[in-house]
Order: C-alpha cells, then structure tokens, then sequence
C-alpha cells in the first residue's frame, strides 16, 4: 500500500516496530522517496534501547544494587541468623564500602552531615533494641586541610541487638547513608539489609 506522507507524520503513527507499511515523501529539492515504516520504527526502537541502557549507568540511583553494579556500600552477611526468642541478642552485621569512597559515621562531627544508620521494620517481628556503631576514623578533605570528618571505608561492622518473636521473620533491615570521595558526595542512599532471623 502506497500513501502520499511526510517522515514527521511517518514516525508519529505509533505503530508496532515489525509494521512495514510503505510511503511516499516528497523532500524539500522536490524527489520523492519511499519510507518504509518498520525501518523508522525499528531505528527509533534501537535508539531507545541504547537511551534505556546508558540510563542505567552505574552512578543512576538504586537502592538493591551491590558494589558490583554501582552502589557505593554493599550488604555482605549474615543472610541467616538463630536467636533465642524473647531476649536482646548481639548480631554483626557486615558492610563493604567501594574502594575510592567512603561514608559519614553514625556519630559525624558536624550536625549537618548525615550519619549512618540502621533500622528495622515494626511489624517484622524483629526489634532492634540498640546498635553498637564502629568509632570513624579521621579523614581530612585534600581541598581543605583544616577539616576532619568522621568516616567509615573498606569493611565495617554494626552491632546490632535484636530481639525476636518465636519463629522464622525473613526482615529487611535497611541501612542510610551519604557517600562520598575525595571531591564530591552523592544523594544519601538507604540499602536494604535483608536478613532471616530465627528466635527459638
């Protein structure tokens, strides 16, 4: 089928990539050219897909992602842990921050930075009873050498005290934080920390 259409109305008609309706257009020096529109189509399809995956750059924000795909802190284990029922129980709980980053402690110096922290939800039949954070160590900005903030890199572990119901509670603990390296800090992130707890 041969229709009289310029490309603009060719590419708008929002039809299935594998259609290969044919058209005619004139262009501007007055020849005319035949437009298939599964190849218009098929272009615009792989140029999205190319857009869709250089969206998805290591640096977009995701809260599930590990080190490995972008995220600056990663969840290492436990992934399953036996507690006795009914009283507070100290569990490490390991964390991995990228190479070239680090975070801001729990206890940071200045009241404006966002410390590290963790939480549990409500209802998870797990409670979190209190969580024993690692000391940051001192790390002075290159651009500013009367500053010290109080950080955490490489490997770190929480304490957590958790305290659970009789049962198996599969929890998704969350860890926050604000990453940064030597020149600039990304958006505070907040992880998932999934866990199984077992209280018997």
């Amino acid at each position: 089928m041969i229709r009289e259409m310029n490309v603009a109305q060719a590419t708008n008609m929002g039809a299935p990539c594998l259609d290969s309706e044919t058209w005619e257009s004139t262009v501007p020096n007055g020849l005319k050219i035949k437009i298939t529109r599964g190849k218009i189509l098929l272009s615009i399809c792989v140029s999205l897909a190319a857009f869709t995956g250089h969206a998805q750059s290591p640096l977009a924000d995701s809260s599930s992602r590990t080190i490995a795909r972008g995220a600056a802190v990663e969840y290492l284990y436990p992934e399953q842990v036996t507690i006795e029922a009914g009283k507070s129980v100290p569990v490490p709980l390991h964390f991995r921050i990228a190479p070239g980053f680090h975070i801001n402690s729990h206890t940071p110096k200045e009241d404006f930075l966002i410390p590290t922290a963790l939480s549990i939800p409500e209802s998870s039949g797990v409670t979190l009873m209190g969580a024993t954070y690692p000391a940051g160590a001192d790390f002075t900005l290159p651009l500013d050498s009367t500053t010290k903030l109080s950080v955490y890199t490489g490997e770190f572990a929480i304490q957590a005290r958790l305290v659970a119901q009789r049962g198996n509670h599969l929890i998704q603990a969350s860890l926050h934080y604000q990453a940064c390296d030597k020149t600039a800090c990304m958006p505070p992130k907040t992880i998932t920390v999934p866990i199984d707890v077992i209280g018997q």
